[in-house]
């Protein structure tokens, strides 16, 4: 080994000792992924929530974690109980909800709290509550007289939803939010936030500000009292099944190499042992390789001919196939990249694809109505097939 290999080799360590000292020794951030898991500790997080509920509430009420779908979960209609969801975004699929519905109907309870909630059968929709001031304090308060009285006021940045619309005849007031003045020390309205509605012979709880379960929350002052008059509203006779499936922060460990980079030591090995590869080859193999004839790649004709095929179908005016085939393609990207069966189009379809792909619901619904009148036609001009294309060009790349 010559001279200056050696230097190489020492000028290396001692860049990676330096990364490992500065890796080591630099404070830890904080993480405030919005997690909702019951094994997070982070602020995020309901680790102290989960733990807490025996003591805090419940007890003597048998605490179920429940892990699968709550479809796959509420087949046993036998089950009886308070069936618990807190999370950051909850999306239930209709027949997933129908059997929330008719666990309900039963006589129990179902417990939501999240930021957004729209269902059309209860007539419940949400919105956000702005504000045209910086200095003014989000307040949250319970309208039970026989519970806290206390406002409870939240310091970090959230999506402060509100209900827009509700159904009076079964829905009972639980909780109101809205904003102080601190200036002026007066309050610039008061919109509801937490609501019961009730259902067969059970009830609904829906809550829209679910920050209030987090590590973060009860451990900061006094706020664990808040968290607790909350949920005095479930029965304490009844079995809890605590939702750990509809989570943002569940494990989701798919691959040996996700497990590597979740851990930051195991990381930073990886990142090791491929740049100390790196120099290996850079040293090693710098007069051991033999040098490689570059092969120009076999040029890919699938471009050229699929355009030719295009324009004999364009040249004889075939432009009712040209546009079925458009809307075909447009319905497997909505399948492969959007995520979405295209089985059935209907409202419940046009708000999930607008949802998935950024565009508004009402251009959504434009698009899609077009493509059943082009459906009906039985011979398309060539003005309406470029309608159509610039309608599906404008959905992709709104949606890129």
């Amino acid at each position: 080994m010559d001279r200056k290999t050696k230097i190489y080799i020492g000028l290396f360590l001692l860049l990676l000792f330096s990364i490992v000292y500065y890796e080591s020794s630099k404070p830890k951030k904080i993480n405030w992924f919005p997690s909702y898991a019951k094994k997070h500790k982070i602020p995020y997080g309901t680790y102290v929530l989960r733990n807490d509920l025996p003591s805090m509430l419940f007890s003597d009420t048998e605490i179920e974690d429940v892990t699968i779908s709550p479809f796959v979960f509420l087949g046993d209609s036998t089950k009886t109980g308070t069936y618990v969801f807190i999370d950051d975004n909850l999306n239930f699929g209709d027949a997933e909800f129908t059997r929330l519905m008719n666990f309900v109907d039963r006589g129990n309870d179902v417990f939501i709290s999240t930021h957004r909630i729209e269902i059309d059968t209860f007539n419940i929709k949400t919105k956000t509550l702005f504000t045209t001031k910086y200095d003014e304090n989000v307040f949250f308060k319970l309208v039970n007289k026989n519970l806290s009285k206390n406002e409870y006021s939240f310091d970090r940045r959230f999506e402060h939803r509100i209900f827009e619309s509700i159904d009076t005849l079964n829905t009972t007031v639980l909780g109101i939010t809205g904003y102080l003045d601190k200036e002026n020390e007066e309050r610039l309205g008061e919109e509801v936030n937490y609501i019961k509605y009730n259902y067969g012979k059970g009830n609904f709880y829906f809550h829209l500000f679910p920050e209030v379960f987090t590590n973060y929350t009860i451990l900061k002052d006094n706020n664990s009292q808040h968290t607790a008059s909350v949920l005095s509203y479930l029965s304490k006779s009844n079995t809890i099944y605590w939702d750990e499936y509809y989570k943002t922060g569940k494990s989701r460990i798919s691959s040996p190499m996700h497990y590597l980079f979740s851990n930051a030591s195991l990381k930073w090995a990886y990142y090791t042992a491929l740049t100390g590869i790196l120099f290996f080859v850079i040293f090693e193999g710098k007069r051991k390789q033999r040098s490689i004839p570059i092969i120009s790649p076999l040029k890919n004709q699938t471009l050229a001919f699929t355009r030719t095929i295009a324009n004999m179908y364009y040249e004889k005016a075939e432009h009712k196939n040209i546009a079925e085939h458009r809307i075909n393609y447009l319905l497997d990207y909505i399948r492969t990249q959007l995520r979405i069966p295209t089985n059935k189009i209907d409202k419940t379809f046009y708000k999930y694809v607008a949802s998935r792909s950024g565009n508004d619901i009402e251009s959504v619904e434009k698009l899609f109505k077009y493509c059943d009148t082009i459906h009906l036609k039985n011979t398309v001009t060539k003005e309406e097939l470029l309608k159509l294309n610039t309608l599906i060009e404008e959905f992709k790349n709104s949606t890129k």
